[in-house]
This record gives C-alpha cells, structure tokens and sequence, in this order.
C-alpha cells in the first residue's frame, strides 16, 4: 500500500537527522501528519500564522486512521491532527502506544445522511444503515441512532457499543459496519449512512442542508469527541507543540472554521 511504503521513506528521512527544531523557542520546523478535510485544511491557515513566528509546518496528508498514531509513536512526526481523546485512548491500549492530548481543537458533529431515503420515517423492515466501525466511532454511530428512535442499547453499553449490544430493534435493521473511509461510497446502496463530521464534508455533504439528524453543539458528544492534536507522552510541552496549539485556538483559526465548514466543524472552546 502506498502509506506503508511513505512510512518507509519517513523512516529513511528520520535517520537522517532531518527532525529538528521542535523544542527551539526561536522556531524551527514542526512535522505534523494529518486527515485531509477539515484538519490539514486548518493546518494550512494556521501554516501562515506560524510561519510569522519563525516556525515551518510541515504537514502530510493520510487517508487512514492507524499510520498517523504510529509515526509519531515512532518519533517520525511530532503530532498529528485527526483523532478524537476516546478513539486515541482505545488506539492506547490496543497498541501499546504512549500517545496523548496537547490540546483540544474542534469537534465535527456526527450525522446520519441520506441514501436510497431522504427521512428517517421511510426506514422499512429490513433497511441497512452503513456505520463506521472503529470501536469508538461505531458506539458514537449506533447512539446517534438510538437518539433518533431507530434501535435501543443494553444499559451501561456506552462508548464500547458495537452491534452485539443492540437489545431492541423494531424493523431489523440491519447494521453494515464498515471503514470510516468506506462509509460514504455505500450511500447508493443502503437507506442511511453515518458519518464522521470529515468524511461527510470529504463526500460533499453539508451538515446544515443534509444531514437527517446530527449530534447538537451543546451535547456531551462536543466534549466527549473533540479532535486534538496528539503527540508523544512527554513532548506536550516542546515550544514548537505549543505554538501550534496556540495558533490553532486563535481567534483567526476559529474565524476560519466557521466561516468554511458551515457547521460541521465547530471550534472547541
């Protein structure tokens, strides 16, 4: 895959000795992997900013949810940008990584969009609805449909749930878990589809005008799943970490998601 093969060229530039400069306050470079839409979007407005402080943002784009985690577990990167703190705490401890928050930057409502249905009120026996399948994301997925009425959980399942903990299902839906990435491809053959908040912006919906239902800004889910910037325990305080989460917080970054994103990037506060 192509992802394993920049991994290796990665490797290839970290012996080299290109890392530098993260922990000089007088800038440096700062190398910092990413999901495409909307956090390296954001990193490219906050690039400018930094770049008046003396630091360069190197920025890399990946289309997948493990390589990210594991090249700054690796030292390869210094952060990354794409995760929310449950799904990092669950990479944690199934990998053995050491990853943790440096700071809190957004949060992407989740949504249910159309498929072959337009409203949650045509849903029929026996309809599919496509949902990620990452431990946390799937749990996020199945309470977004358990707050509009389409099944219920056991007590206590939570932000573990998987499909094994439905206890009611009125119209035996049927629940195809998927890749986050593979989710929104499936839109022409299922009734619904539930998305993280970028791969719904990556396939050209908008949260306002599409979505049939989405978690609101005042929900636990704003708190629970806000996308950080992540980094190696114990490099939470490098200069170069902190001018990035600075930045990110600006008044300017938070003008620029709002007026991008049209409600599916919200800025943290």
């Amino acid at each position: 895959m192509k992802k394993r093969r920049l991994t290796g060229i990665l490797a290839g530039v970290l012996a080299l000795g290109v890392l530098t400069g993260c922990g000089n306050s007088d800038g440096g470079s700062i190398k910092i992997a990413a999901s495409a839409t909307p956090h390296a979007e954001i990193l490219e407005e906050a690039k400018q900013l930094l770049a008046e402080d003396g630091w360069d943002l190197e920025i890399t784009v990946f289309d997948d949810y493990i390589l990210p985690n594991e090249v700054v577990e690796s030292g390869e990167f210094d952060a990354n940008y794409f995760q929310h703190i449950p799904y990092l705490e669950s990479f944690n401890k199934e990998h053995g990584t050491h990853l943790v928050n440096a700071g809190g930057i957004h949060y992407e409502p989740f949504g249910i969009y159309p498929g072959t249905k337009t409203d949650l009120s045509e849903l029929a026996e026996g309809d599919t609805i496509a949902v990620p399948n990452d431990t946390t994301n799937e749990a996020r997925a199945l309470l977004l449909l358990q707050d509009n009425g389409i099944l219920k959980l056991k007590d206590g399942a939570g932000l573990e749930a998987t499909v094994n903990d439905i206890a009611e299902n009125p119209k035996n839906i049927t629940i195809e878990e998927l890749a986050a990435e593979q989710v929104a491809r499936v839109a022409e053959e299922v009734a619904f589809v539930v998305l993280n908040g970028n791969y719904a912006l990556e396939a050209g919906y908008s949260v306002a005008n599409d979505a049939v239902a989405y978690e609101t800004s005042d929900s636990e889910a704003a708190k629970t799943y806000v996308n950080v910037i992540a980094v190696k325990e114990g490099n939470e305080e490098n200069e170069g970490i902190k001018a990035l989460v600075d930045v990110l917080k600006s008044d300017e970054i938070k003008k620029y998601i709002n007026d991008t994103y049209d409600g599916a990037v919200i800025p943290f506060e």
